[in-house]
This record gives structure tokens, C-alpha cells and sequence, in this order.
């Protein structure tokens, strides 16, 4: 990308709608009610053939202190500083406010580049807005309906010239080659090339949990920068926010979700949408970080986040997180694995690590279990070795044999990684109890150290071969037949 937009301006003047737009994915989210947005979040936008980054910010709010709206304020001040270019929106309907003023002054002192919008100003409802807007004294204004696509091209004539500017930086900070692959891995089931993380295709990670869990905390702890919106209320992310980062070494991409409370406590529209903002995170992601509060661990809605990653076929690790205030911390580990065990049985095996997102203690160990829960995530096993070790299984606990007759297991192949997923064929599949289908699963994990993983296996019918069952013809009565027709 050859150079860096912020959005900025007053609340509710259409900052995320034009980020939509931009980028052409539903990805802020996008309501009537001010403030929506709280974070910042980053996209790869198109125009026409111009291609840049751009940042969605916060509204802007004539407030300084350390309340949400202050801490709201100053990431955005930290965006305008980021970005090359700053898109400085205002209402075309409502005109220029005494903040708009106050807010342009500051713009005029942070950044030499300022582009000044003026939104909502479709049709002659937004003429007196847009000639307003000369007294910003920041230029000609763009007229723009971010909502229905009006004067994208106008904004593309004065986008364009940034493109030469920045071209000989990004020439500059490109790297000739890709991060290099090793090439012994000392492990023949995984491919080296199909899933280690580089920079094109960072490791994908989503952190998941309640309300105040510290996952915003832990993301900034993770980047090195405080890059996400904290503070002690709960719910102040309801975006789910990425962040591309380089972690001791790994290439990533983390989502930070809104915190995701019990169904029937959500009643907002804006937080069910926040909601299933995270749940897609969870769709994108490769390995989901569940972070539990040490104070409250594996309530319900814990189970619930953790059930759902592992429906979702993602490589799950649970974090415990504000591990710096507990005092029994011998007693207190040893009570978390009975109950992750007792109460999370189809993760089994998944990695525990306790981590401080406040101190950054844990975050070694922390790295070390995601990064080896994707390598198992991506594992193949041969087929001979899966059908040895399915005659070891076999041979220590037969199939069942409903009604009397024996099922048998003839062989086994694994089908597809990301997550393992294995076929077997054998005679009626259908009547395959869901206890043997544990026992071979259960086994995969011991036997090829796959834990916490979600495994599918499917069992399907093989059927009769035999490639000479329906060719009659060549039977000796028919083949005289046909010798004595042809004489004649």
C-alpha cells in the first residue's frame, strides 16, 4: 500500500460508512446512535486503481481528561500522527459546528496533509454544508455520500497525487524476498510450505472471551504499543479490531473481539452486532486464545466461547489471564486443569497457560503453545501409518458387532488438515456407535500427539469392487454364443 488515510471527525458524521466503502466489506460497524466506534481499525482500500490503507478512528470529542472519551480521543490523535494523509469528515446536512472548528485547528497544527470531506451532502440538502466548509479554511472541500457511492471520483483526484509521493518509500521498506522457510523440519506429516506463517500470510489468531477479561490488555502487551482501546469497563470493544504484528519472530494477524456475555443478557442492537462481529473473527481465525479471568474461571459462557472454537474446527489454547493476582498459585494451577478437564472434555489436551496481559509474564509460554497448536492443527499422517496403528486399535478393542454381525474397519485415510480430518472405510457406517467413534479419536491424539486439536472422523461405506460383478458378457455360455453369432 503506498500510503496511509485516517478518517477523522465529530461522531456520527459517517466515518465507518465511508470505511465500508472503501475498503467494499461490511467491516466497521455502522448505526444511528453516535460513538460507535471506539477503536481503530485498519483496511485495505481500493479506489478505482489507487490502492492505500486506511484507518477508521473514533469520533472526536471536545475532551481531555482520562474518562473513556478522552482515551477515545487520544488514539485518534495517535492515528493522525500514523497516517500520511488525514480525510477530515464533516455533516454536510448539520454544517460546520463549533467543534468541526476546534477540531480542524488541531489538524492544521498535527498534519501538513489534510483532505477535508463533507459527508451526507447529497442532493441540495448538502449545499449550504459544503460551502460551509471553505471557512475550515483547509481547502476545497469534497462533496461526498459515503452511504450511496457520490464522489468517489473527486476523491480519487485528490488521493492520486499521494501515490507518486509515497511510491519511492514503499519501494524502499518492500522486502526483495519472503520470510525464508526452513527447509528441515525434522517432521515428515507437515508440510513446511503450506502453513508456516510469513509475512503475505500471517499466523491468524482471535482472543476471545467475557467482558473484561483484559483482551484489548493482552494485544497491546503482545504488538508492544498500546494499539487498542483499555480501561477498567467492561465492553469498551465492540468492533473485532486486527492488528498485524511481528511476535518474537512469528508473523501475525490478532483479532481483539467484544467481550461476549450470556444470549439472554444481549439486548442491544449494537452488541448483538458486536457479537457476531467476534464470532466472525472466530470463522477467520486459525487458533482461538480463550481468556479466562483467574478470579472467575470456566463459567458458563467460557464453556460456551470454548465450544464454539472448537465447533468451528479452530485450534484452541486457553489463557488464564491476571495471573499477577493470585497468591496460591501452586493450589490455584492444579484446580484449573481438573476443572478445564472435567468440564471441557472435547478439548482435551489443549494447552493452559497462565499469562499477566498487565506485566507481560506468561507471554513466552503463551507464544510457544499457539504456535504449536497451528503446527498440530496443520499435521498429516501418512496412510500406512494411520493403518497400522488402526490394526494395533482394532486388535485391542474389536468393533462393535450390532445384531450380531461384526463391523469392519478395511482402511484408513486422512482426507484434509486445518483441522485433521480422517475417513474410514468399513461395513455399515451407519451403524457405528458414537463410543468407538471416541475410542479412535482419543487414540489419534495419543498416538500422533494431536491434543486440544478438534478431530473429524467420518465413516463411510466402501462397497463391492469387484470390476468383473456386472459384465455378463464375458461369461463362457454368452462368449460361445457370441462366437457361433458371428460365423453365421
Amino acid at each position: 500500500m503506498s500510503f496511509t488515510l485516517a478518517i477523522v471527525g465529530r461522531p456520527n458524521v459517517g466515518k465507518s460508512t465511508l470505511f465500508n466503502r472503501l475498503v467494499g466489506k461490511r467491516l466497521a460497524l455502522v448505526d444511528d446512535q453516535p460513538g460507535v466506534t471506539r477503536d481503530l481499525r485498519e483496511g485495505d482500500a481500493k479506489l478505482f486503481d489507487l490502492r492505500f490503507t486506511v484507518i477508521d478512528t473514533a469520533g472526536l470529542e471536545e475532551v481531555t481528561d482520562d474518562s473513556l472519551q478522552g482515551r477515545m480521543r487520544r488514539l485518534t490523535e495517535r492515528a493522525v500522527e500514523m497516517a500520511d494523509v488525514c480525510l477530515f469528515l464533516i455533516d454536510g446536512r448539520v454544517g460546520v459546528t463549533p467543534s468541526d472548528e476546534v477540531f480542524a485547528d488541531i489538524l492544521r497544527k498535527k498534519n501538513a496533509r489534510v483532505v477535508l470531506g463533507v459527508n451526507k451532502a447529497e442532493g441540495a440538502a448538502g449545499d449550504s454544508g459544503a460551502l460551509e466548509a471553505w471557512s475550515l479554511g483547509l481547502g476545497e472541500p469534497v462533496r461526498l455520500s459515503a452511504e450511496h457511492g457520490e464522489g468517489m471520483d473527486d476523491l480519487y483526484r485528490i488521493l492520486t497525487p499521494f501515490r507518486e509521493e509515497f511510491a519511492e518509500r514503499e519501494a524502499m521498506n518492500t522486502p526483495e524476498t519472503e520470510v525464508d522457510i526452513p527447509e528441515e523440519l525434522g517432521d515428515e506429516e507437515v508440510d513446511p510450505v503450506a502453513h508456516r506463517p510469513t509475512a503475505k500470510k500471517p499466523l491468524q489468531i482471535a482472543v476471545i472471551g467475557r467482558p473484561n477479561a483484559g483482551k484489548s490488555t493482552l494485544i497491546n502487551k503482545i504488538i508492544g504499543e498500546d494499539r487498542l482501546l483499555t480501561g477498567p469497563e467492561a465492553g469498551i470493544t465492540r468492533d473485532a479490531i486486527s492488528v498485524r504484528a511481528d511476535w518474537q519472530g512469528t508473523p501475525i494477524r490478532i483479532f481483539d473481539t467484544a467481550g461476549m456475555r450470556k444470549k439472554a443478557r444481549v439486548t442491544e442492537k449494537l452488541e448483538k452486532l458486536s457479537v457476531a462481529d467476534g464470532l466472525r473473527a472466530v470463522r477467520f481465525a486459525e487458533v482461538v486464545v480463550v481468556l479466562l479471568d483467574v478470579e472467575i474461571p470456566f463459567e458458563t459462557q467460557d464453556l460456551r466461547i470454548a465450544d464454539y472454537a472448537e465447533t468451528e474446527g479452530r485450534a484452541v489454547v486457553i489463557a488464564v489471564n491476571k495471573w499477577d493476582l493470585e497468591d496460591e498459585k501452586q493450589e490455584k494451577l492444579a484446580e484449573l486443569k481438573e476443572m478445564f478437564e472435567r468440564l471441557l472434555p472435547q478439548l482435551r489436551g489443549a494447552p493452559l497457560v497462565t499469562v499477566s496481559a498487565k506485566t507481560g509474564r506468561g507471554l513466552d509460554r503463551l507464544h510457544a503453545a499457539i504456535c504449536r497448536a497451528h503446527d498440530v492443527w496443520n499435521k498429516r499422517i501418512t496412510t500406512a501409518r494411520l493403518n497400522s496403528w488402526l490394526g494395533a486399535m482394532t486388535e485391542a478393542h474389536p468393533p462393535p458387532a450390532p445384531g450380531g454381525h461384526r463391523i469392519k474397519l478395511r482402511y484408513m485415510t486422512q482426507v484434509k488438515a486445518r483441522p485433521p480430518g480422517f475417513v474410514v472405510m468399513c461395513s455399515r457406517p451407519d451403524e457405528m456407535p458414537e463410543s468407538y467413534k471416541r475410542y479412535l479419536v482419543n487414540g489419534l491424539r495419543d498416538h500422533f500427539e494431536m491434543p486440544g486439536v478438534p478431530i473429524r472422523i467420518m465413516f463411510r461405506s466402501q462397497g463391492d469392487k469387484n470390476p468383473f460383478k456386472e459384465r455378463k458378457f464375458h461369461t463362457p455360455s454368452r462368449l460361445r454364443k457370441h462366437i457361433e453369432g458371428r460365423k453365421d
